[in-house]
């Protein structure tokens, strides 16, 4: 028998490491609570997680087996279950954080000390985070370069899935759980997944949207029948629902990425018969995303610091306004900035936002505000359900001036500007922020120069802006030539 364990790979199909081990024997499955884990958490991503589980849990008995389901050290709690099963070996898929790859490596020791075998896979991107360098052996730290190598690359075929006869039978997989020993304080169950209360969590508030690989699958499916087909003009306009919402898919592994680079071959080959739609372009647009996350997967996998530390340093530091009454208005989506209130009200109610209001806001937490990209990082973290490390830090960073192939420092988006090009109807605005439907988009996009006798007219409970962005974009213009050595006032 093998034990797979579960981390950021919720689905059977086009899972590497639980083929693999399917393979030779039969596999017992098993998802570990991590205390380690939980501890950087929230509400939103542990209920996206349950939701996760269950359906994978689902799909395993769809086949005859089930979900062993633990709580506590992994380093601990495996061996114990490998043992308690008589399991020979213990397979998982690598993941590329700082915390995630100091858990593997304490669980390879631990299983090491047990006599038990171990073996990792490549699972999680399309391609090693190692395998892409520069002609110098270096980590690419330009997007534009790494994407030619990247999108020049063979790309594996998905992983099979496994049959029912290749997993532990669910009556047999429930009587040897009861052979694990008790003094582990492993919590080892079959199939019983816990409440977010019994893992220190609270209900959301925000709706976090279907799990699962049919829910992913079919949002694939639509998304590559007509969308993606004008993507990369749509995916910047929020009212046209362009983007294929895959993040939170994907963020879970709940689809494999193989599987998904090869719906969007497809999608290229039907792209030929639109040749004056530009399709085949959009269609590799969309490809160009998955590159961003490997991109920065690569960016965090060697150099994990960046979770908390710029990656492009200053000279004399940033001298950060930090203001907390001005952070706070932001988080409630009060700014008195259309779009930017628009995003993070839609991250509130749907623990989501689009890719180009998250660049929005980002640069008016960070250029307008001038409050340290940490603390727009940490409410993302908190509220996302799509929340991924690797692409957050980097966004993040990027709208800093302080990541890999950062924004220049002084390239400041206006939110008003970036609002009237991209929601000029104030659609995607009217929905989140109700105080401004039935508004004239013009007023709407024209707020910050309204007199006060207009908004009261206009949209009376609607704040005013709580900053002039002209004159904060000369501060910040200010700040970082400061941070750089230079003198401001040339």
């Amino acid at each position: 028998m093998e034990l797979f364990w579960h981390r950021r790979d919720l689905r059977i199909a086009d899972n590497v490491g639980l083929a693999a081990a399917a393979d030779r024997d039969a596999v017992a499955p098993v998802f570990v609570f991590d205390p380690g884990v939980l501890a950087h958490a929230s509400d939103v991503r542990v209920r996206r997680l349950l939701d996760g589980l269950e359906s994978l849990r689902a799909a395993y008995r769809d086949r005859g087996s089930d979900l062993l389901v633990a709580r506590g050290d992994p380093a601990a709690v495996l061996p114990t279950v490998a043992e308690g099963l008589d399991a020979e070996r213990v397979v998982w898929n690598r993941d590329y954080s700082g915390l995630a790859r100091e858990r593997d490596a304490a669980v390879r020791r631990a299983l090491a000390a047990a006599g038990v075998a171990r073996e990792a896979h490549h699972d999680r991107v399309l391609h090693d985070p190692d395998s892409i360098r520069t002609n110098a052996g270096d980590p690419y730290a330009v997007y534009s370069y790494y994407w030619k190598k990247w999108r020049d690359r063979g790309k594996d075929a998905p992983a099979p899935a496994p049959e029912g006869s290749d997993l532990v039978d669910g009556n047999d997989l429930d009587a040897r759980a009861a052979s694990v020993p008790e003094a582990a304080d492993a919590n080892v169950a079959v199939g019983d997944l816990p409440t977010p209360a019994d893992l220190g969590f609270a209900e959301p508030d925000a709706a976090v949207g279907p799990a699962g690989t049919e829910a992913a699958r079919e949002r694939l499916e639509g998304f590559l029948a007509e969308d993606v087909f004008a993507y990369e003009d749509d995916r910047d306009h929020p009212a046209r629902e362009g983007t294929s919402r895959l993040s939170t898919f994907l963020k879970y592994g709940e689809i494999g990425v193989r599987e998904v680079y090869a719906a969007t071959e497809e999608a290229m080959a039907a792209a030929a018969d639109r040749p004056e739609d530009d399709a085949e372009g959009n269609v590799e647009e969309f490809q160009a995303q998955l590159a961003w996350g490997e991109f920065y997967t690569q960016v965090l996998f060697h150099d994990p610091s960046v979770v908390t530390e710029n990656y492009k340093e200053y000279e004399e530091g940033i001298d950060w306004r930090d203001d907390p009454e001005e952070i706070a208005a932001w988080k409630r989506g009060e700014t008195g900035y259309p779009i930017v209130d628009a995003g993070m009200r839609q991250l509130r109610e749907e623990a989501y936002m689009y890719n180009r209001v998250r660049m929005i806001v980002a640069s008016f937490l960070t250029k307008d505000l001038l409050a340290d990209w940490r603390h727009g990082y940490d409410h993302f973290r908190e509220r996302l359900a799509d929340h991924d490390t690797a692409n957050d830090n980097g966004g993040w960073q990027w709208a800093a001036s302080t990541g890999t192939d950062a924004q220049p420092y002084f390239r400041i988006f206006n939110p008003m500007t970036q609002g009237e090009r991209y929601d000029p109807d104030a659609e995607y605005i009217s929905k989140y922020v109700p105080e401004l439907r039935g508004v004239d988009p013009e007023i709407v996009h024209g707020w910050h120069e309204c007199s006060r006798t207009q908004r009261a007219n206009a949209a009376p409970e609607y704040p005013e802006p709580i900053v002039d962005h002209s004159s904060r974009r000369e501060a910040a213009l200010a700040m970082y030539k400061r941070a750089r050595g230079e003198d401001p006032e040339e």
